[in-house]
């Protein structure tokens, strides 16, 4: 697996971070893969409760890799560019996928530059926390491009469609506490407690019952593209299937014995 991404496992957390700090963690060919990959096996992992996902040094992430573009202008015959392209998102999207439905919930911790496909990734993840220095854009425009990692889909959602057509066409930069102000970010901490912020968030999750939490994420996720009626029966079916797990025993148990829960 490329070194550009690194997986850390701390019980039930696990820690991917994009390792290209000297490039601002831009993507290249192989870091794209590496990435598939290891989302796919993360969203597969039973045994994990969180993910983090974070970029090495002083920034995030600042989308694609422009020498990687730069590179298949140049050998790319024009008539076969519009093909090859495609091919190149199509082989990433694969990961936005993985994290936007893997059962655990997904935090993103941001630094410096959130940009391009960088930008796309925050709004792919369930939790976002920000370094008072993280800065964003969507950078497409001034490279003649409109966007991927299905940014078009998840930012209308999150800031809804009149900030998300404003932050696409204008694309203009922005500050984490403009971020925070529109819905995009959890939390603005300052840059020494950021691992320590986002850290209070895992373990949270982690040491939580793991299936009532899982059954959150995935009832939210898909609460956008169902009618009333099927989500009530969707709550439902999840409040069922949580009361009949040993989690709920405890947290009644706890409740009345006036103690902290302990979820399996």
């Amino acid at each position: 697996m490329s070194d550009n991404l690194l997986l850390a496992r701390d019980g039930a957390v696990a820690t991917l971070t994009m390792n290209r700090p000297d490039a601002l963690n831009v993507l290249d060919l192989p870091m794209m893969d590496a990435l598939v990959a290891h989302t796919a096996a993360l969203a597969s992992d039973s045994t994990l409760r969180v993910v983090v996902l974070r970029g090495a040094g002083k920034h995030f992430m600042a989308g694609g890799d422009l020498r990687t573009f730069a590179t298949q202008l140049s050998q790319v015959p024009p008539e076969l560019r519009q093909g090859e392209f495609q091919r190149i998102v199509d082989r990433l999207h694969p990961a936005i996928e993985h994290l936007q439905r893997m059962p655990h919930p997904v935090i993103a911790a941001v630094q410096g530059a959130v940009a391009g496909f960088g930008l796309s990734l925050v709004g792919a993840c369930d939790l976002v926390v920000a370094s008072e220095d993280a800065y964003f854009s969507s950078a497409y425009r001034q490279i003649g491009l409109s966007p991927d990692g299905g940014g078009t889909w998840s930012l209308p959602r999150i800031v809804g469609l009149r900030k998300a057509l404003e932050i696409y066409l204008l694309s203009e930069r922005f500050d984490a506490r403009e971020a925070a102000r529109i819905g995009l970010v959890n939390r603005v901490v300052d840059a020494a407690v950021l691992d320590a912020t986002v850290q209070a968030f895992a373990q949270s999750i982690a040491t939580g019952p793991a299936l009532a939490l899982r059954n959150v994420k995935r009832l939210l996720r898909e609460s956008l593209d169902r009618p009333l009626s099927q989500q009530l029966r969707a709550e439902a079916d999840s409040f069922g299937q949580c009361a009949a797990d040993d989690d709920f025993r405890e947290g009644i148990e706890a409740f009345f014995a006036k103690r902290p829960p302990r979820f399996r």
